[in-house]
């Protein structure tokens, strides 16, 4: 499997997965696809992706049409889309072909064609479980000083001067 599991294998909840490898779509760019259907009902994901403007979107909703079918082999029971939800999405990297461009005075320009993998996994249920733990939005900064556990954002005590120092004694 492709990346973390998130969706805990439990006997009530029915879990169906689909996976695209060695796509030639960057992953960037798979991602923001992607992530507008993590989440969704599966019948709402099929029409946002049947439309949307990316190119990643045809390919992901036939990945996510393969995902509801074999949930419907699993459980015979599922009618149609409108009774699972998209639980877990992923893109990750896949391998990147190196290719070379011939630029002025023989020298060659380096071109790096990127290729994704694709996970897409529905459930009948929604409920996700939670296996990555995520800290607060004020520790993630990348800048210190609005970070609150950042030293630079503690006032720094107060330096004697020498008069204050004899002043003690």
């Amino acid at each position: 499997m492709i990346g973390e599991q998130l969706v805990p294998n439990t006997q009530d909840a029915l879990v169906a997965r689909a996976v695209l490898r060695d796509i030639r779509h960057t992953p960037q760019k798979a991602r923001r696809v992607v992530d507008l259907v993590r989440g969704m009902r599966a019948d709402e994901a099929l029409n946002v992706l049947k439309f949307a403007p990316q190119a990643a979107g045809s390919d992901v909703f036939t990945l996510l049409n393969s995902a509801i079918a074999n949930a419907k082999q699993q459980n015979p029971a599922i009618r149609d889309a409108s009774e699972l939800w998209v639980v877990e999405a992923l893109v990750d990297e896949g391998r990147t072909m190196k290719r070379f461009r011939p630029r002025a005075q023989g020298r060659g320009f380096r071109i790096l064609k990127r290729s994704s993998h694709i996970s897409v996994a529905v459930s009948d249920t929604k409920a996700t479980s939670k296996s990555i733990s995520r800290t607060s939005s004020r520790a993630q900064t990348r800048n210190p000083k609005r970070s609150d556990k950042s030293p630079l954002a503690t006032p720094v005590a107060a330096v004697k001067t020498p008069a204050e120092k004899g002043a003690s004694n």
